[in-house]
This record gives structure tokens, C-alpha cells and sequence, in this order.
């Protein structure tokens, strides 16, 4: 009703909207066991294999075996999500992982007496088999997300699909930091295959969504499309080019195990604190956001959050003092968050609807294996320049990339969500 009115009634926006859809509620579950799950097992990986060989570069390399088959697959993997039905796609894809960790499970087991090396390589292996899973999941559940709820709730539904994730984030690192500090590395991945499990049965409850797409050319050219509707659509390609080089530079995550051992002298719940504190600060803006949205001007907020991500990183890796650096992990949360709420919010309403499989490939080859390779990044400097320094550089080079792309891409700065959703219509 017009402002003029008397009896207008202004109805504000329902933060709860996307959760009255049960299958939503499914997913959700779904991806919060199984992250979960997947952030215990990085923090016993990297601790344990630090713990083995006192090398930040082999720490790096956990990151690389994952990166390189997510990478190598994502393509293929977006072409399949497309085509084929979800729910079905998903058993096969979490029915690998959970193999995977239940040889985790047995490798690790005291019981076996393997030797030191061939446990990191028999891990890698493991880690790499993961990554190929992980090139089929992100296209699939970018797809089934469309489908479970309405175009207009995909900025609420991405909300609480980040906060689930980020709140799987904060008790994951803690949950596995403390089992394995308390009851041993056999204890965490066991605790690991039970949640991954649970992901597994609230997969059985999602309903079938047959694909939209129906390849009538060979692969290559279904392949060739969604790389051409990506680097044609400025926004998109913007968006993804600045999270794969500012993640690349600003993974010092991967260090973390090096300042909970070397630096605090506090072991793997130390770790699991200093994991934890990125995701809380993470969980808590994003509850924030499910009122106050940062999507009025999301092009500008967007850049502000990245620039603020690589501050957090500077400060946190000249802290002296634990408490402060757990605050400035907190504070890289925070503006991380941001920074994914108006990525997938972007993804969503610029992608069609039988594209977003392969969309979602191209998406992961950017942003899916950035954390992955600027782990490595991070191990590689740290070998190089030592563990400060590293740091300090990656954060840098997080602003510069942040400050290269507002040069670039300042007329999207005045942009609103509105006006977005528009062009992505009348370009329908």
C-alpha cells in the first residue's frame, strides 16, 4: 500500500522464511554433519601429519592433493550434476567419502604399527580421493538448492545455508581438537564416520529431482557453454577472480598448526580454538545478516569484506598474545561471511536454471579449491620466509587484490540487489 495510507501495515521480512520448507531443513542437516565431519578431519589430518614430519611445506601439500582432483573433476562434475537426479547423485558421492574416512579410521589405528612416511602417503591418497568427491558435491547441491526453495527466499536460503556451514565450522575444529587431545586419533575418526553417516541417511529423505538439462550436443560443447556463460557475465566472473586470489593469498589457515604447536605451545585443542574462533565469528554475523542484509549495495560490501578479511590476517599473524589473535580470527570470520552471503546470493540469481550444474563447476574451479591451493601457498612461504612473514604477505596481497578489482569494477559498486535481479531478467 502507498506511505500515504493511514491504515498501511509494513510487513517486515520473515528471517525464518526458508526453514518452513522441510526439504530445505533436510539439506541443511546434510551439509552440517557432514561439514562437521569434514572440518574434525582436517584439523587430526593436519595436526597428525605435522606432528609426523615438523615440515610446513608437507603440511601445504594436504591442501594440493585435495585442490588438484576437485580441479581436474569440477567440469565433468558440473556436466553430470546437470544431467543427472540429485538425491541419487548424492548417495554415490557420500558413500565415497564415507569409505574414505573409514580407511582413515583403520590407516591411523595404532593397532596397524604402519610406518611414519607411509602413513602421510597413504593419507594423501585418501585426501585426494576426497577431492574428487568434492567435484561432484559442489555442482550438486548448488543445483538442488534451486529446486528446494522459491527464487525470491535464495538470499534468506543462502543465509542460513552459510551459518549452518559456518556453525559445523566452530564445533568442528573444537569437537576434533578435543577427542583427539583427550582420546586419540582413533576416537576423532570414529566420531568422523558416524557423522559422516548421518549425512548419508538425511540424503535418503530428500524427494527425486530429475535433471532440467538434457544434453543434445556432446560433452565438450555442454561443457563449452557454461565456461562461456560465466566469463560473459561481469559480475560472475569479477566475483569469482576475486575470492580464487585473495583465498590463494590469504589461506594462512593451513598455518595454524604451526602456531598452536611452535608459537602457543597449546597442541591440537589449541588448533581446534584458533579454527573455532574464525567460524564463530563467521556463525554470529551471519545471524546478524538474516535481519540486516548486506545486500543493498552488495558489489561495494563485497569489497569492503575482502579488504577487511586481509587486515584480520595481518594482525592475527603479528599477535603475540593468544586471546588477541583468537579476536582477530574472529574478526576474519566475520568478514569472510559477508563475503559468501553476496557470492551465493550473486551465483543464484545470475545463473539459469539448467546451467547451474556446470555454472557451479567453473564456480568451484575459482573459489571451491582456492582454500585448498592458498594452503599450499601458505606452506610454500612459510618454508620460503618463515611462518610471520608468510602471513603478513598474504594479507597484503589480499588488499592489493581487493583494491585491483574496485579499479576494475567500480560502475558495479552502485548496484543494488534490485537492480541486479533486473538485468538477470530482462538478459533471460
Amino acid at each position: 500500500m502507498a506511505d500515504s495510507d493511514p491504515n498501511s501495515v509494513i510487513v517486515k521480512p520473515d528471517p525464518f522464511a526458508a526453514l518452513r520448507y522441510k526439504e530445505f531443513r533436510s539439506f541443511l542437516g546434510m551439509r552440517f554433519f557432514f561439514t562437521l565431519a569434514y572440518q574434525m578431519q582436517a584439523v587430526v589430518i593436519g595436526y597428525h601429519i605435522y606432528d609426523l614430519t615438523h615440515d610446513p611445506l608437507k603440511l601445504g601439500l594436504v591442501g594440493l592433493c585435495e585442490a588438484i582432483p576437485a580441479i581436474g573433476i569440477a567440469l565433468y562434475g558440473g556436466y553430470i550434476a546437470d544431467k543427472s537426479e540429485k538425491r541419487g547423485l548424492l548417495i554415490k558421492i557420500f558413500s565415497g567419502v564415507w569409505l574414505a574416512s573409514v580407511l582413515m579410521l583403520i590407516i591411523t589405528s595404532k593397532y596397524l604399527h604402519l610406518k611414519e612416511d607411509l602413513i602421510v602417503l597413504i593419507m594423501y591418497g585418501l585426501v585426494f580421493c576426497i577431492g574428487l568427491a568434492r567435484g561432484f558435491f559442489g555442482p550438486t547441491t548448488f543445483s538442488l538448492m534451486a529446486k528446494i526453495v522459491p527464487k525470491e527466499l535464495y538470499p534468506n536460503s543462502s543465509t542460513w545455508n552459510s551459518s549452518s556451514w559456518q556453525l559445523a565450522t566452530i564445533i568442528g575444529p573444537l569437537v576434533g581438537g578435543l577427542v583427539n587431545w583427550l582420546w586419540g586419533i582413533t576416537a576423532a575418526y570414529s566420531v568422523i564416520v558416524g557423522l559422516v553417516t548421518i549425512s548419508l541417511i538425511c540424503i535418503f529423505t530428500f524427494k527425486k529431482h530429475p535433471a532440467t538439462y538434457v544434453p543434445t550436443q556432446n560433452i565438450f560443447h555442454s561443457l563449452k557453454e557454461g565456461i562461456q556463460f560465466v566469463f560473459k557475465t561481469k559480475m560472475m566472473v569479477w566475483a569469482m577472480s576475486l575470492d580464487l586470489f585473495s583465498v590463494f593469498f590469504g589461506g594462512a589457515v593451513a598455518l595454524l598448526p604451526m602456531f598452536a604447536k611452535d608459537v602457543f605451545h597449546l597442541g591440537s585443542f589449541g588448533l581446534g580454538m584458533m579454527r573455532g574462533a574464525a567460524s564463530s565469528g563467521a556463525v554470529i554475523t551471519m545471524l546478524a545478516m538474516t535481519r540486516f542484509s548486506p545486500m543493498g549495495k552488495p558489489w561495494r560490501n563485497l569489497l569492503i569484506a575482502v579488504t577487511g578479511f586481509g587486515l584480520s590476517i595481518i594482525c592475527y599473524g603479528l599477535s603475540k598474545n593468544f586471546y588477541l589473535t583468537l579476536f582477530f580470527l574472529f574478526l576474519e570470520g566475520s568478514f569472510d561471511s559477508v563475503s559468501v552471503i553476496i557470492r551465493q546470493t550473486i551465483m543464484q540469481l545470475l545463473t539459469p536454471d539448467d546451467m547451474r550444474g556446470r555454472v557451479s563447476a567453473v564456480n568451484s574451479m575459482f573459489i571451491g579449491s582456492s582454500n585448498e591451493i592458498g594452503e599450499f601457498e601458505s606452506g610454500l612461504t612459510a618454508k620460503l620466509m618463515n611462518l610471520v612473514p608468510a602471513v603478513v604477505f598474504g594479507g597484503s596481497m589480499t588488499i592489493a587484490i581487493a583494491g585491483i578489482t574496485w579499479f576494475k569494477t567500480r560502475s558495479l559498486t552502485k548496484l543494488s540487489l534490485q537492480d541486479i535481479n533486473e538485468q538477470t531478467t530482462k538478459a533471460a
